[in-house]
């Protein structure tokens, strides 16, 4: 038995904030979880500390299954992001504990190595597409091999996905939420011809993809599908809000450009229909928000039954611990497709250090023992929390909109 002796909270703002759960044994052995949702991390904090904790002090960190059911079915209220992403953080520090004391990185308890490596794909961002190829020509000299293509929308002061000049993209971006102007209209007129130049300067050995960010109808989401169908996305990614999935319907009739979804999902229901009736090709949650390791492996199994390919959000509003554990995941799945990475600060990878690594365009977890991931607390605790909102849309008439 290793028991569970006591668990604590992190909360810390190394330019961003992150909250970070750690669980340590009676051995001595500790392990470390992501609880970080961004814009309502402080949420998910009280969640643990008042709720969850108590109940795992006394029980056996090795019985993994056991505590998630536990936490998912007898709290009564199941799922939603809060909940979710305070099982997953704890399912991660289990993980972490057993690979410790197995003296394994927890690639290797999850079946082993199914690749050498996990191909990610960065973001190139600008704001006209002259800037965004720029960033894409950089990005493909640093060894990717897929690159997320984001760029200005001309008649727009702000679009979702595009840095402020010379910063890096980081949308919780205010103390109380900023607010943006948004027209499907001109986003419409945008998108081909940023890809038709991107084919111009990138050739076709290079996976080029696009995040609507559920800005869409179903029938705009088709003829969009259908304008970049000559340019061969690798995917196009949340095209409207998937609360209906049989939405999703009505944009296959249009398109067979491949469709990534989930990024905002929190368990496997979330994604059931989407995944049994085909509607999509990549499935984007990630691991904290939908429930930690355990989690995300059933809704691979059952993606993997259709032919669907995972493919985890990994931006930086996630922790340095959830890309290590999505690592760990992506290397072992057999229906692994690809990997967000949008690399964190020095100053973030300071506070976290770990073994993870990136080259060619692949990343590898590494093979330290469990997770491969460690926190600096006493610098961590130099950077307190700061309040951050992420944005809100409206139309250009001023109706509230998706952002």
């Amino acid at each position: 038995m290793a028991e569970i002796i006591s668990a604590r909270v992190i909360v810390t703002c190394p330019g961003r904030n992150f909250v970070t759960l750690r669980i340590e044994t009676r051995a001595g052995v500790y392990g470390l979880g992501d609880a970080t949702l961004n814009g309502r991390e402080l949420a998910v904090a009280s969640y643990l500390n008042d709720h969850v904790i108590p109940c795992l002090i006394g029980r056996d960190a090795h019985r993994i299954e056991d505590i998630w059911q536990y936490l998912y079915k007898g709290a009564y209220w199941r799922r939603g992001p809060v909940t979710m992403s305070a099982i997953g953080a704890v399912d991660m520090a289990l993980w972490d504990i057993k690979g410790k004391m197995a003296g394994l990185p927890v690639y290797q308890l999850l079946g082993g190595a199914s690749r050498e490596g996990c191909m990610v794909y960065g973001h190139a961002n600008g704001a006209d597409i002259e800037e965004t190829i720029e960033a894409a020509i950089a990005h493909v000299e640093q060894g990717y091999k897929a690159v997320r293509l984001q760029s200005g929308v001309p008649g727009l002061a702000a679009t979702y996905g595009v840095a402020k000049a010379g910063e890096r993209y980081e949308p919780a971006d205010g103390a109380l939420p900023t607010e943006s102007l948004w027209s499907t209209e001109k986003y419409m007129r945008s998108v081909a011809p940023l890809f038709e130049k991107a084919r111009e300067a990138l050739g076709w050995d290079v996976h080029l993809l696009h995040d609507v960010h559920h800005r869409l109808t179903p029938i705009e989401a088709g003829r969009l599908g259908r304008e970049l169908e000559p340019y061969r996305p690798f995917w196009v990614e949340d095209p409207t809000p998937a609360e209906n999935q049989a939405a999703f319907r009505l944009i296959r009739q249009h398109t067979n450009v491949p469709l990534a979804v989930g990024e905002v999902f929190n368990s496997i229901w979330d994604a059931k229909q989407l995944i049994e009736e085909q509607l999509i090709d990549y499935v984007r949650t990630t691991i904290v928000h939908a429930g930690g390791i355990t989690h995300i492996r059933r809704i691979a199994a059952l993606a993997d039954l259709y032919q669907v390919r995972t493919g985890c959000h990994g931006a930086t509003d996630l922790s340095p611990v959830t890309m290590a554990a999505a690592l760990h995941f992506g290397l072992s799945v057999p229906n692994f497709g690809i990997q967000e990475l949008m690399p964190h600060t020095e100053l973030t990878n300071t506070v976290f250090p770990h073994a993870y690594s990136y080259r060619h365009g692949m990343m590898h977890p590494g093979d330290a023992p469990g997770l491969g991931i460690e926190i600096d607390e006493e610098l961590a605790a130099k950077y307190e929390y700061t309040r951050a909102f992420l944005p809100v849309a409206r139309l250009e008439d001023g109706t509230m909109f998706n952002w």
